[in-house]
């Protein structure tokens, strides 16, 4: 007899046109491991390995686009370049041959990025307003004049550059041979940045009221739902990750209410989205008030479309806890499973805890999660 895990986790999902086999998803984890922006042989082999063992989609790491201020680090991956780009399609072949799916990440840090940061050092940040994303604003949410993270804002053309560097990052993907993309729009980086009115100051159509401040993450989804279109056939999912926490504010709030929320799941639903992906530190606690509702379980009510929730799953304490060495416990899944099973969401991705145990998803699925390798802070240091 399947266990109830087993019964919730196996079923497939349609989702933009491509069936995920089942509702385990890898989460994007950073792992640096891309020398001069080229993805390791390491890296490839450690996705395939969560591939072979039931993951039913691998959302890759952030991956920069081509534009001189997307990122900040000569280690973090690239969606350009033919070394960068060959490494890439080694990865994709390693998830397809163990029958895997896989999504590329792509992203663009914003004001996250300072002054002299590599890959390209002589490139300014920019961001929707110049406001650094480090805490050191003055009380008008303005940026510190001496702010070492202090940028500028974006002007038209800055703008249209970054909405055309995302596109050609999802067309590229298409040819790789990946799946799909998930565009990351949390966590303070540029797209986030232009949702939340502390980074986004900006009084012209991209700035204002919510709405003007979704505007530029609806062109970016607008250009590369139009980019992929004329790479690969139909059944490649566009996913947008959203949050309302920062790296540097975990109480911060892009959207205030559910209707705050609303406005921006639609324009970029309208705009070709096929799918959200909603980070919150803790999966179980609530988006809003008044609702048990996560920020999956709204995002999934207020657009319509396929829900992926993701947080602290299996574990009693969020990512960043543990990076300080406080104890991990594991625990029961139940409250998840119950929240599956109403369809509040539709998928779950999986962090840490298939960082230490490849077979997470597998022992899952099979009844065995006795077995499974308890996480610990060592487990990120390793590529398994």
């Amino acid at each position: 007899m399947p266990t109830r895990a087993a019964q919730l986790f196996s079923r497939p999902l349609d989702l933009g046109g491509l069936t995920i086999p089942n509702r385990i998803v890898m989460a994007p984890m950073t792992r640096f491991d891309s020398p001069d922006g080229v993805p390791s042989d390491d890296l490839a082999a450690y996705y395939a390995r969560r591939a072979a063992n039931g993951v039913g989609l691998v959302i890759t790491e952030s991956v920069y686009v081509d534009h001189p201020s997307a990122g900040q680090l000569d280690n973090g991956s690239r969606m350009y370049g033919d070394a960068a780009l060959a490494g890439w399609s080694r990865a994709v072949r390693a998830v397809h041959a163990e029958g895997g799916l896989v999504f590329a990440q792509l992203q663009h840090i914003g004001m996250v990025r300072k002054a002299g940061d590599p890959p390209h050092p002589e490139a300014p940040a920019v961001g929707p307003s110049g406001v650094p994303m480090d805490g050191a604003v003055d009380p008008s949410g303005l940026p510190v004049d001496d702010n070492p993270r202090r940028g500028r804002a974006m002007t038209q053309d800055d703008i249209d550059d970054v909405v055309r560097a995302f596109a050609e990052g999802a067309a590229t993907a298409a040819r790789l041979g990946f799946d799909g993309v998930e565009l990351h729009g949390a966590h303070g980086y540029l797209i986030d940045q232009f949702f939340w009115s502390r980074s986004n100051r900006r009084t012209d159509a991209y700035g204002g009221g919510t709405g003007s401040r979704a505007r530029f993450a609806a062109e970016v989804v607008a250009e590369v739902v139009a980019a992929v279109r004329g790479a690969v056939p139909a059944g490649f999912p566009v996913v947008v990750r959203l949050s309302q926490w920062k790296s540097n504010d975990f109480d911060a709030r892009s959207f205030d209410t559910p209707e705050d929320l609303g406005v921006v799941l639609d324009k970029l639903a309208d705009a070709g989205a096929d799918a959200f992906h909603a980070s919150t530190r803790r999966y179980w606690q609530p988006a809003f008030a008044g609702s048990d509702l996560n920020l999956a379980g709204w995002t999934k009510k207020l657009s319509g479309k396929p829900a992926i929730t993701v947080g602290s799953v299996g574990l009693d304490n969020d990512f960043w806890n543990s990076l300080t060495g406080e104890a991990v416990a594991t625990t029961g899944i139940d409250g998840l499973l119950d929240r599956l099973e109403s369809d509040e969401f539709d998928l779950v991705a999986i962090g840490r805890p298939l960082i230490a145990d490849p077979e997470w998803a597998a022992k899952m699925l099979t009844g065995r999660k006795n077995e499974i390798t308890a996480f610990t802070a060592a487990a990120l240091g390793s590529v398994h």
